[in-house]
């Protein structure tokens, strides 16, 4: 195993994610101010019995968020945004059915309730989005990724009809990760399976738009709250079959 990697509870995590979230955890209780000097990779090394490479890549990670900053020959600091820095969910915190699990959770609230206000506040022409959106869908159910764009264009539709700019933000910064991607739940499935599958999805989403239409927000919210709980329903048992199975339950991410 690659000495950067250790095993936990049938799984890899690497070190650098450890480190990651250590670090960070420090920097937003406010343990490292904003300001602050941060400490050296000679420093980290040193306290956490971890290589320089694990280091540089967890601090790498801290700046890609905008957490630390360098100045030129003065060294790393903790950002002084770093306690108000954006709500981020990144494609490398999506790489584990459990992590998968905790954005359907709370999808299922957000997305509910954005059905209800798009049912209420609807137009022709949103109507004819989520309509469209629809119809993508069912031309490229071949293709993953496709078809995960256009699921994930049917959610932005429904967050445009609620007139709410803030839907709209939070469904287009999390865009695809707002679709668990269709091979994790059916990695190990036939043909039929996938069939059966797409058709019962399409099913869950035709019962949102047939509300939305209708401009009937009780149903909306059901109807959208149904289609999210029976995805986390779907993910968490297989979550549960992956662990029995001892499997390392990562995402692949070429799909």
């Amino acid at each position: 195993m690659n000495k950067d990697r250790i095993a936990v509870s049938g799984s890899s995590v690497s070190l650098s994610d450890t480190l990651f979230r250590k670090l960070e955890q420090r920097i937003i209780s406010g343990d490292m101010p904003p300001g602050s000097r941060f400490p050296t990779q000679r420093e980290i090394c040193a306290d956490e019995q971890v290589s320089r490479t694990v280091v540089r890549e967890a601090v790498a990670r801290l700046a890609a968020q905008g957490l630390v900053t360098s100045r030129q020959g003065s060294g790393v600091f903790v950002a002084e945004t770093a306690r108000y820095r954006a709500f981020q969910v990144t494609r490398d915190e999506l790489h584990a059915l459990a992590d998968v699990i905790k954005l359907l959770e709370m999808r299922l609230a957000i997305e509910a309730e954005m059905a209800a206000l798009a049912a209420a506040r609807r137009t022709t022409a949103d109507i004819g989005a989520i309509r469209e959106a629809l119809r993508r869908m069912a031309e490229v159910e071949g293709d993953p990724e496709a078809a995960a764009r256009a699921d994930a264009a049917f959610h932005l539709a429904i967050a445009r009809a609620t007139q709410n700019d803030y839907y709209v933000r939070i469904v287009d910064f999390l865009g695809v990760r707002l679709v668990p991607p269709r091979n994790l739940y059916l990695r190990d499935g036939s043909g039929p399976d996938h069939v059966a599958y797409v058709a019962k999805v399409r099913a869950e989403h035709e019962a949102v738009l047939d509300a939305i239409v209708r401009m009937d927000p009780p149903r909306a919210r059901d109807a959208a709250r149904h289609h999210m709980q029976e995805s986390l329903s779907r993910h968490t048992q297989l979550s549960e079959t992956v662990s029995l199975l001892g499997d390392s339950a990562t995402v692949d991410r070429a799909a």
